[in-house]
């Protein structure tokens, strides 16, 4: 039966708030100001608190093995370097495959009921690391496909995004999103950080431990999400959001920029542990965290320049110095220095940080230079706005799987990781010829227009 909970106030809001069984609420509309001042506000920050912590562990669960790896010989196995960057890509390619179909999986299951199952899926990958790592004798295939399930951790980024993107009004929308966005990169940066400590704790190294770690944190996810948070009866998906995206060449380009920021930040990030244990064995593998640390702190930065000085103008210059950080890592390693590398490494990841928030920015107001001003054509491109956000956010995802796959066929091939970084160079000078291209040449097709 659908029961109606009065608010504990003399006003009534526009439009009433219906609660039914399985914390379903009705009649949600941030946009009326009155049920936002008397409820609305508290519960999407509720919401939104609960599902950064969730998307959280997803980060640090699809991140996990990036720090695992570069350890597991010393308990046993024997595997080559090449060997490592597969397994720290494969997850990468699993929760970009995974960002769509859990992007849809909110409107029809509902936000809250899928936080719940996205929480538990994570004991899977976890439960599976820490029986793992007891088995050196298991063959390469069976790592792999070990390994790839923690690309569920990769999926919760997308579900968490569109579902505290329902709970929001315009306003305040985008500091949500990149509130909740930056709770979530920061996963990466705390698995890299503690996995180091806990299975060192008490002498030796416990390996087991990486993955037993999570999973009363996982189960805390999914006891919290399902007391605190709230399924939206007006949260939906049209499938022609996606097919308007799909046909517009913004998407592929947009999406082929974001390789470069985010598919960068999550690509390096899986990789660095172990090119720092690969290049300096003496360092100690804890530091790893900061790069990922800085870049998920800096991507706030990059939202709030691109406001002021332009998206496309930042995220130029964010590939640039991205490039330029890649350039330095070559000099670090030509000269052996682990100064020059892990500082221009740092370098790096700060500008893939602020690229990931300026190609954030450029995506609605690509779409909407396009649009017009007749209202109909304004919300098909808002529509259409959406739909690249989520075809752009799995696309650029996928540069977690190709650059460590280009360290391993640089190390392969070469026993060196230089042809992979002047490889990488390359594709950011591409891709900043695009982007001045499409959105900053004078007569381009949004000249006028501040993208």
């Amino acid at each position: 039966m659908t029961t109606t909970h009065p608010v504990a106030t003399t006003t009534t809001p526009t439009r009433a708030l219906v609660r039914r069984p399985g914390r379903w609420i009705d009649g949600w509309d941030p946009e009326d100001a009155e049920q936002w001042r008397l409820e609305g506000r508290t519960i999407a920050r509720r919401n939104l608190y609960l599902s950064i912590f969730a998307e959280f562990l997803g980060f640090a669960v699809w991140a996990i093995w990036s720090i695992v790896v570069p350890q597991l010989n010393a308990v046993g196995f024997a595997l080559s370097v090449d060997q490592m960057f597969w397994l720290v890509s494969a997850p990468a390619l699993v929760g970009a495959t995974l960002r769509i179909p859990y992007t849809l999986a909110v409107p029809r299951f509902g936000g809250r009921n899928w936080t719940i199952v996205s929480a538990v899926l994570l004991l899977l990958p976890t439960a599976a690391l820490a029986w793992a790592v007891h088995h050196p004798e298991l063959p390469f295939p069976v790592l792999i496909a070990i390994a790839m399930l923690a690309g569920v951790g990769g999926g919760n980024f997308a579900s968490s995004m569109a579902n505290i993107s329902f709970f929001f009004p315009a306003s305040e929308k985008g500091a949500a999103l990149g509130l909740n966005a930056a709770g979530g990169n920061l996963g990466t940066a705390a698995v890299q950080f503690l996995v180091p400590i806990v299975v060192t704790i008490g002498g030796g190294l416990a390996l087991d431990r990486a993955g037993l770690m999570f999973i009363p944190l996982t189960i805390l996810a999914a006891v919290l999400a399902w007391r605190g948070m709230d399924n939206l009866s007006s949260a939906a998906s049209d499938p022609k959001e996606y097919v308007a995206a799909l046909k517009s060449p913004h998407t592929w380009v947009l999406s082929f920029v974001y390789i470069g920021t985010f598919g960068s930040f999550i690509g390096y990030s899986g990789a660095f542990p172990t090119l720092l244990k690969s290049q300096f064995p003496d360092v100690a593998l804890a530091i790893a965290f900061l790069g990922a640390l800085v870049g998920s702190l800096s991507r706030p930065f990059g939202g709030w320049l691109a406001d002021r000085l332009g998206g496309a103008m930042i995220t130029c210059v964010a590939l640039a110095a991205i490039a330029l950080g890649a350039v330095g890592a070559v000099a670090g390693l030509r000269t052996h220095s682990f100064v020059l590398f892990f500082g221009s490494f740092l370098w790096l990841f700060v500008f893939t940080g602020i690229g990931n928030g300026s190609v954030y920015r450029m995506i609605p107001a690509v779409f909407a230079s396009t649009a017009g001003d007749a209202p109909d054509a304004r919300l098909a491109a808002g529509r259409a706005a959406a739909g690249c956000l989520g075809i752009a956010g799995a696309i650029g995802a996928f540069g977690g799987f190709l650059i460590p796959q280009g360290f391993a066929a640089s190390t392969r091939l070469t026993g060196t990781l230089e042809p992979a970084l002047w490889s990488f160079v390359g594709a950011y000078l591409v891709m900043i010829v695009v982007t001045w291209y499409c959105y900053l040449r004078r007569a381009s097709a949004v000249a006028g227009h501040r993208i």
